[in-house]
């Protein structure tokens, strides 16, 4: 697969008000979300409260999602964890559904050395023969996955592509810099897409999206285009709801959002709880003022 696409939305996964999963919403979901600007979907990734999944869910939100829009965008499962050989089994569990591909969280908790991000994404990609994404965060996993390490992976066959959440641009760029042409850098902040386009990034793996989809998607076509000064005044007009689509953590205000608008989020699993009164309030405010709401 040359690419997987421009704008790859990290999906809410929607709860029932008694917690189970909502695997109605979630494929009338995938599909608003497909024809609202996404290229294709990342499924219980962070967004989609992964931690809070079990294997059987996962599996089966990956096969509620490819039935919905598999044959209309790239289909991605979150299929890494902290333990490697429990992140082989679901990866090649996915595999056997189809799935377009799969990502991998940087083990999170252990703090492995660059050697062990390095074993464990190689043991990985050596039991599947499904293209992977690296997901690089180190504001939830506690230790980051440096340049060099990255650029050791991406010889390997089936590791194609990072989502860099780092923040850090220069270490995106490195990335750049020391892997071939074809590997895939993705921003996983949604406010450094454009900069990280500017360095040779492809797109965006994105919490916004569920949302602006169209208006991110323009921005990028702009840029591409060559019509650098249209792509600045997009970014510069979403940033104010980047900026509150993090103003508790992810993805209490964009599954908020996502009620708001019509769509069906669901609820939350704890640890994870509803918003404030005042940063419903906000969402709420600046929904209105899109008219979104």
């Amino acid at each position: 697969m040359k690419t997987f696409g421009r704008i790859l939305t990290a999906m809410v996964t929607p709860f029932n008000d008694d917690f189970s999963v909502n695997y109605d919403a979630a494929a009338t979901l995938a599909k608003y979300l497909v024809a609202n600007g996404s290229d294709g979907l990342v499924v219980a990734g962070s967004t989609g409260e992964s931690a809070t999944l079990d294997k059987e869910e996962k599996l089966k939100l990956f096969s509620t999602v490819l039935d919905a829009v598999g044959d209309k965008a790239t289909v991605i499962a979150g299929t890494g964890s902290n333990d490697t050989m429990a992140s082989v089994k679901l990866t090649q569990e996915a595999e056997k559904l189809g799935v377009h591909g799969a990502m991998l969280v940087g083990p999170y908790y252990n703090k492995p050395p660059q050697e062990g991000f390095y074993q464990h994404f190689k043991t990985i990609a050596d039991s599947t023969s499904l293209p992977l994404i690296i997901y690089n965060v180190p504001g939830r996993t506690s230790s980051n996955i440096l340049p060099g390490t990255i650029a050791r992976l991406a010889e390997l066959k089936n590791i194609v592509a990072v989502k860099e959440a780092s923040g850090n641009l220069e270490q995106v760029a490195e990335i750049v810099r020391t892997t071939p042409n074809e590997f895939m850098v993705y921003s996983g902040d949604d406010s450094l897409t454009l900069p990280i386009l500017s360095v040779g990034g492809v797109g965006i793996i994105s919490v916004a999206a569920h949302i602006v989809g169209n208006r991110m998607q323009e921005m990028i076509t702009a840029f591409v285009s060559n019509n650098i000064a249209k792509a600045q005044a997009i970014q510069s007009e979403l940033i104010p709801f980047f900026r509150l689509m993090f103003i508790t953590t992810n993805p209490i205000p964009v599954k908020t959002a996502v009620n708001l608008i019509g769509q069906n989020g669901g609820t939350f699993r704890l640890p994870l709880i509803p918003p404030t009164s005042n940063e419903l309030e906000q969402i709420k405010n600046y929904l209105h003022k899109i008219n979104r709401i």
